[in-house]
């Protein structure tokens, strides 16, 4: 079970996870359309996604693996962060969150960057929990390239490559991304405890 809506981490977290093995697949929240949309009102990465993970667990009794990521900027000191999603206002407007940060980041020479995850899995009943961060480092354009992929995807350059994640395909994101740095971590350990 993971603890999201979003088609797009069920669909890399499946990718994820099979190339790991373990025979584990994956559902989201679409699955429970009656399950309780959780707030995100932790600090940081992990507290988010620990709230989210225990909260599905005890509402379906069964283990439940969600994330919390952002953007961290170096000229806004670390911001959005967790407040990536909503940096615009609205939850998952991703079009405004891109207008409003070029427009903060215009006047600065400063382009540095990271992608942050963190994946927790939490049992049932209290019967633990366990988390994994990923980072990816890198740059921001001035303008978005590509259209693969989704957030902060076409302002992103990684590390070591001229192209944006969005113009990468699925699998190439995935070998590098935060979230898949993340989830591979805890894929072994949702793999043994499924």
């Amino acid at each position: 079970m993971l603890a999201t809506r979003n088609a797009g981490k069920i669909a890399e977290l499946n990718r994820i996870l099979a190339d790991v093995g373990g025979g584990v697949e994956i559902v989201g929240l679409e699955s429970f359309p009656d399950a309780p949309d959780v707030p995100e009102t932790g600090l940081t990465f992990a507290d988010n996604a620990l709230l989210k993970a225990r909260a599905i667990a005890a509402w379906t009794g069964m283990p439940a693996v969600s994330d919390d990521s952002g953007l961290a900027v170096d000229a806004l000191h670390g911001m959005p962060g967790v407040l990536s999603a909503r940096w615009a206002g609205g939850h998952g407007d991703d079009a405004a969150n891109l207008e409003l940060l070029l427009g903060q980041l215009a006047d600065t020479g400063e382009r540095g960057a990271a992608f942050v995850c963190v994946a927790a899995l939490a049992l049932p009943d209290g019967g633990g929990e366990w988390t994994a961060t990923g980072v990816l480092a890198g740059t921001l354009t001035r303008a978005p390239r590509g259209g693969n992929g989704f957030g902060y995807d076409p302002i992103f350059v990684p590390e070591g490559l001229s192209v944006t994640t969005a113009e990468l395909a699925p699998s190439e994101k995935d070998a590098i991304s935060h979230r898949g740095r993340a989830f591979r971590a805890i894929a072994p350990v949702i793999a043994a405890r499924a």
